[in-house]
């Protein structure tokens, strides 16, 4: 429950965590709450400094640019098994991209920012790694509290959804290396982006 309030916003990158105000909020126990604080800050979401308490973590350009060289890792290599996973795990991909479309044919773009996150989560599923997911799940808790701090999440992502459109066309078309590239070359520009977002905050 304390992760979702950080990842939704409610509780802001920067801000110092009482436990006091937040085992009342949330009704439990000060061990409880404790064991949380441990387990986030191992998933940086949290971090802990000295003599000073537990803060939401701000992700820094540094944090963007090793994120985005494990994601290159993980994600380029589970695409390219594309033609030897399950017509199921194929349409965990094109579903997402499909939806963010719909919507932003209407010029609604509120949940694109969710339907990114889980495009991606379809790539990493081809590798049918519960690990691997995991450990992705972990990497994109942390990229949403850079969209975060950059104030623009579903205004960042509203510029790569014609890339994701581009890299499901790619697949669809059975160029899987030609879909691996594209999806090279969205990351680094993203990277580009979020860092510069960041440093301009």
């Amino acid at each position: 429950m304390l992760r979702e309030r950080v990842l939704d916003g409610e509780l802001e990158p920067g801000l110092r965590l009482s436990e006091e105000a937040i085992g009342g909020a949330l009704g439990v126990s000060r061990n409880t709450l404790r064991e949380a604080f441990r387990l986030l800050t191992r998933d940086r979401i949290l971090v802990h400094e000295h003599s000073r308490g537990v803060f939401v973590r701000r992700p820094t350009g540094d944090d963007v640019r090793d994120l985005y060289a494990a994601r290159r890792v993980i994600e380029c290599g589970a695409l390219r098994l594309w033609n030897d996973v399950s017509e199921a795990q194929r349409e965990a991909v094109r579903s997402p991209v499909r939806q963010a479309v719909a919507r932003a044919e209407k010029n609604d773009f509120s949940k694109t920012g969710t339907a990114n996150i889980q495009f991606h989560r379809g790539i990493v599923g081809l590798a049918g790694s519960t690990r691997l997911s995991d450990e992705s799940d972990r990497l994109f808790a942390e990229l949403m509290l850079a969209f975060r701090v950059a104030r623009e999440m579903d205004a960042f992502h509203q510029t790569y959804l014609p890339w994701n459109r581009r890299i499901v066309e790619l697949l669809n078309n059975g160029t899987v290396e030609q879909a691996v590239v594209q999806l090279d070359e969205y990351f680094a520009a993203a990277e580009q982006d979020l860092v510069g977002r960041l440093s301009a905050d």
